[in-house]
């Protein structure tokens, strides 16, 4: 179960150094959004952060 970890774990370090996440600046993003429906008003937003080939998205 140890190996399997360590197999992991260094699989895992090349698939992120070959996607380009290491090389790569930070990029943030944020939306807002305000619409009105028959039910009434409603705000929504969100903020992110793009590193290479992942993305991270936090919506509301």
């Amino acid at each position: 179960m140890r190996i399997m970890r360590l197999v992991f774990l260094i699989s895992a370090g090349f698939v992120l150094a070959g996607c380009g996440a290491d090389g790569e600046p930070v990029q943030p993003s944020m939306s807002a959004n305000v619409g009105v429906g028959s039910s009434g008003t409603y705000v929504g937003g969100g903020v992110g952060l793009r590193r290479g080939g992942l993305g991270v998205y936090l919506g509301i």
